[in-house]
């Protein structure tokens, strides 16, 4: 019995799973149980923002492991503290609240937006159609594609839908039982969607006239992803709480929500909690990417994220299934006129590790550390099984 028919002996059914069983990784590479070696454009989407094997990441995780792995949030710890001052002095957020992943993230923003709310008795969430925000409750209810709620009966009340860059749906949806806005800055696993600057304006508009919350999706967006630590600081709309996580940490399981004062104060002592959230070894990593990014892999990103735009679409001019090209730095997404599947399990028959956004669309979500090389490397075998696609 090979070792992914034994796994799928005792491991639930959630995933369809490639039939690759990785072994190790290496910088942009990873390697399966039999050596065989594959360039990684999908960075655990998203997460493994320093690659594999970052001498900087394994040491301070070894060395955080040999002093305190964990202590709850009863009490304080300096690598928790010191992230925390790190992403409130780079960004326009006065308090950070730690948790593990981004549904939890998205759970705290859908909390406190709602304790804010309650001052004046609103309580409802506008978020966006074909937007994805997790798995648990929450947020499954907040993600706008009905096909993730099916069969899970009765969702979270007082959640409505608007269309994604359509200024004019958020106003159709809005009532006097609002009290925040919850959108991502690009789409994910919707396709990869950039929203638009004005729109993004005019909702921020809204919200200050209305006394909404403003509230950023950038599990997957962020982190540096874009090209800057956080993704709203690419379009200079400042909202006021950004929910993220996935490349936080480096691969250890983080996530955080940032959030201005006035809905900080929405929680008190007992509110809210997570027990594994922010402990000390997850910061120790997550410290180790935010000096990374802020020591020049944001640049990095936003150099080689154009020259991978310029590279995704000399091959839509190259080939006609290839339908459009959009995202930004490293998020970026090729839409094709046939399914995405067949081409990326080719891909990986060649050593090139993609992942789809959606039916149609392939993504590339390389780690931060990408060189020219790397994306030309990807480019290439890409080109060539596209080459055969008849």
């Amino acid at each position: 019995m090979n070792t992914f028919e034994q796994g799928k002996k005792t491991v639930m059914n959630t995933y369809n799973r490639f039939p690759i069983v990785l072994d190790k990784g290496d910088g942009m590479y990873v390697y399966d149980e039999n050596g065989k070696k594959y360039l990684d454009f999908v960075a655990g989407i998203a997460v493994n923002s320093l690659g594999h094997n970052h001498k900087k990441l394994v040491s301070a995780i070894a060395k955080q492991a040999e002093t305190l792995i964990h202590c709850s949030n009863l009490y304080w710890t300096k690598p928790q503290i010191s992230l925390a001052e790190k992403l409130v002095d780079n960004s326009d957020f006065d308090k950070i609240f730690f948790c593990n992943s981004g549904a939890e993230s998205i759970e705290a923003g859908l909390k406190i937006s709602r304790k804010y709310g309650s001052k004046t008795g609103r309580y409802e969430i506008i978020t966006m159609k074909n937007s994805f925000h997790g798995r648990t409750f929450g947020a499954v209810t907040a993600t706008g594609q009905p096909h993730y709620q099916e069969g899970l009966g009765a969702l979270l009340p007082g959640i409505k839908y608007a269309e994604y860059n359509n200024f004019e749906s958020i106003l159709e949806t809005l009532t006097d039982k609002t009290c925040a806005i919850l959108l991502e800055p690009v789409q994910g696993e919707g396709g990869i969607h950039p929203a638009d600057k004005k729109y993004l304006e005019k909702i921020r508009n809204l919200c200050d006239e209305k006394d909404l919350i403003l509230l950023f999706d950038e599990v997957q967006c962020g982190v540096g992803r874009l090209g800057t630590l956080f993704a709203y600081q690419t379009f200079g709309i400042v909202p006021d709480a950004v929910c993220t996580a996935k490349g936080i940490a480096g691969g250890v399981p983080m996530g955080l929500m940032a959030a201005k004062q006035k809905l900080a104060d929405s929680f008190k002592p007992g509110d809210h909690a997570s027990t594994f959230g922010g402990n000390p070894l997850a910061a120790a990593a997550a410290n180790v990417v935010v000096d990374e990014l802020l020591g020049g892999l944001l640049d990095n990103v936003k150099k080689n994220g154009t020259y991978l735009t310029e590279k995704l679409n000399d091959l839509k001019s190259k080939y006609n299934i290839i339908t459009d090209v959009r995202g930004i730095g490293y998020m970026q997404g090729i839409e094709l006129s046939i399914p995405a599947a067949d081409i990326i399990n080719q891909t990986i028959e060649n050593g090139l590790l993609l992942v789809n956004a959606g039916k149609n669309v392939i993504r590339f979500v390389p780690s931060l550390i990408a060189e020219k090389s790397d994306i030309d490397k990807a480019i290439e075998i890409l080109d060539s099984v596209l080459s055969k696609i008849k």
